[in-house]
């Protein structure tokens, strides 16, 4: 199941991207309008949506939506599409999809992002860090080091054994 997108101005923003991206010839797969179910029509719901025949230049290429729209891509040369994906301003996450482990890993290490799916997207793991890169932000969360952040240290030396000189 898929919930209701935050807010009518993050709606507003995800059907903007859907709309730019037909204008810019992306091919809609699927989706990319408001749900006809009477029960979704008063809440701020929007189709999964996937687009195909997407390019570099395409702002749902370039941009973080944070709704629930797909856009592939395809590379036939690694050293192109790391170029291309590195090149974006942001750095969330990234999703590679490969048989071929060598490839996933060079690749994952190669990639700006701050949290990599391999074959797969979405799930997080307990303890997991997770955050961005670059304009997706620094830090990482749902792990422990998000409590360190807002923590300080600090070092306290002792001496023991003899009394200090009165």
């Amino acid at each position: 199941t898929m919930g209701a997108i935050v807010s009518r101005a993050q709606l507003d923003r995800v059907e903007g991207y859907i709309e730019s991206a037909t204008r810019e010839g992306a091919r809609l797969l699927v989706g990319g309008a408001r749900p006809t179910d009477p029960a979704l029509a008063g809440g701020f719901f929007v189709e999964p949506t996937v687009f195909a025949d997407v390019t570099t230049t395409m702002r749902i290429a370039r941009e973080e939506i944070f709704g629930p729209v797909l856009a592939i891509l395809k590379w036939s040369d690694e050293a192109r599409m790391l170029a291309d994906v590195n090149a974006v301003d942001y750095g969330l996450t990234c999703s590679i999809w490969t048989n071929d482990l060598s490839t996933a890993h060079r690749t994952a290490m190669a990639v700006q992002a701050g949290y990599v799916w391999i074959n797969e997207v979405g799930k997080h793991f307990l303890g997991a860090p997770f955050g961005g890169v670059k304009q997706s932000g620094f830090g990482r969360e749902e792990c422990f080091g998000e409590m360190l952040h807002f923590t300080q240290e600090k070092n306290i030396h002792v001496k023991l054994g003899r009394r200090p000189d009165r």
